[in-house]
């Protein structure tokens, strides 16, 4: 009789409904971050490369030109009288941008060694024009290129512009690299895009097949890629093939069922008008429907049609499921649902579902100690989805025998297996699941038993 969800068996709980599948880098995720590394380190190598080929050339380049500046300054001003210096001097500011100053012991200024091009042009100048030359960015807060040197005892500033030395490498730098960088990584995600596509359409058609919807997993074979052509052509080759085998399969299945259903009948009324023995009567009488029963299980399980889809209650479905095994006295069932909860369905399919699974729970779950199959059904609405669970109490399955259940005609060890049947129950049921949109896995439970879990859209 069905207990209340009060009883001490609880169930499970509803976070392991799902089973959450190893997270991990897609395809195409994976092909763009290898892409993107090697040409980050491309990008690396050839920044390094420039700079070493580079920074030397324009380092000595430019000290020559500004050792050329100051002495060509220096000679003028040491031979040139006061009247013609002072021409000189405003001469070289006007057309040169060239300011030649006196060098006060009070001025402050920064040295040009920021960088390590600076460090550079400061030592080539100091080779060039002696140890006391000094390199300035600044001088009193006036920016430039200072350039400090004596004539006899005399010092002086040589001013000009930074731009002979080059544009700042700084900004010009950054902009390359970050234009580098975008276009890298734009044209990885296209190669990773290119590479992926045809792999990513090959699952998507793999999956469409597993469901049995041959005509929806057809590849394109006129790929310009020779691997990829030839892998669609092999695949659509093997769909053709596989659908092939299941229409005989489906067609030979119906025809063998239709083909036993008359004489079967005709055997059961010939028993109970032959027969005397009451007892042998309905023996052979129970063989019979068994007989039948299996035969229902080979029609359900070559049923190909999809299922009508439309948003019923679980409640309702779950409580015509449990009244149709109310009178059982080797069976308690406990029910824990939400009020009002919707599943997107087919109404008989669930119901078949679910009896089906309380069915197999009470064959074989029962517990050892009392002989009696205590079940747990649990729902709860989850991300769009219904999760549900129905579980028992048993000995539960070896985990070599638990990814079988599902294959058509396997029948695990005896603990589960003491009465008869086809060994297509599970198998009917997972594939009843897949055919209205969900998933349907099984799995031991940490306190005993095994767990159905079922996985619908919410209606």
């Amino acid at each position: 009789m069905p207990q209340n969800a009060g009883d001490n068996s609880s169930p499970a709980p509803l976070e392991t409904l799902e089973l959450r599948p190893r997270r991990g880098f897609s395809l195409f995720w994976r092909t763009f971050f290898f892409l993107a590394l090697l040409l980050f380190g491309s990008i690396v190598a050839w920044l390094q490369t420039y700079r070493s080929l580079e920074s030397e050339p324009r380092a000595i380049q430019s000290a020559q030109q500004l050792a050329s500046l100051v002495n060509l300054s220096r000679a003028a001003l040491r031979y040139s009288d006061a009247i013609a210096r002072v021409s000189l001097i405003k001469t070289l500011a006007d057309e040169e941008k060239v300011r030649i100053t006196m060098r006060e012991p009070r001025d402050k200024f920064h040295l040009f060694e920021s960088d390590a091009l600076g460090e550079r042009i400061s030592e080539e100048l100091k080779t060039r024009l002696g140890s006391g030359t000094v390199v300035a960015s600044d001088v009193n807060g006036v920016k430039g290129l200072w350039v400090g040197f004596s004539i006899d005892k005399d010092a002086y500033w040589l001013q000009t512009d930074i731009s002979r030395i080059g544009p700042s490498r700084s900004s010009t730098w950054l902009i390359w690299l970050m234009t580098a960088t975008a276009l890298s990584l734009a044209g990885a995600a296209l190669i990773a895009r290119l590479i992926n596509r045809p792999l990513k359409l090959l699952s998507f058609a793999a999956s469409r097949m597993r469901d049995g919807d041959f005509d929806a997993s057809l590849l394109d074979e006129k790929a310009a890629t020779s691997e990829i052509r030839e892998v669609n052509i092999g695949f659509n080759r093997m769909a053709e093939q596989l659908s092939k085998i299941e229409q005989n399969r489906v067609i030979m299945l119906a025809g063998i069922s239709h083909d036993l259903r008359t004489p079967l009948t005709r055997l059961r009324l010939e028993t109970e008008l032959s027969v005397a023995d009451a007892d042998a009567r309905a023996h052979m009488a129970a063989d019979i429907t068994q007989l039948d029963a299996i035969i229902d299980k080979f029609l359900d399980y070559a049923r190909a049609d999809p299922a009508q889809l439309a948003p019923v209650s679980l409640n309702a479905i779950v409580e015509a499921a449990v009244y149709a095994v109310a009178d059982y006295d080797d069976l308690r069932i406990t029910v824990t649902l939400p009020d009002n909860l919707n599943v997107l369905a087919d109404e008989v399919e669930l119901l078949r579902v679910l009896s089906n699974l309380i069915e197999n729970a009470r064959r074989y779950g029962k517990t050892p100690e009392t002989g009696i199959a205590l079940v747990d059904i649990a729902a709860k609405e989850r991300d769009q989805s219904v999760l549900i669970m129905v579980r028992d109490h048993g000995q539960g399955v070896s985990s070599e025998a638990l990814p079988k259940l599902t294959r058509p005609f396997f029948r695990g060890n005896a603990a589960r297996t003491a009465a008869a049947g086809a060994g297509l129950g599970l198998t009917i049921v997972e594939k009843t699941i897949q055919r209205m949109g969900g998933k349907f896995s099984l799995a031991n439970t940490a306190s005993g038993g095994l767990a159905a879990h079922i996985k619908l859209r919410a209606g």
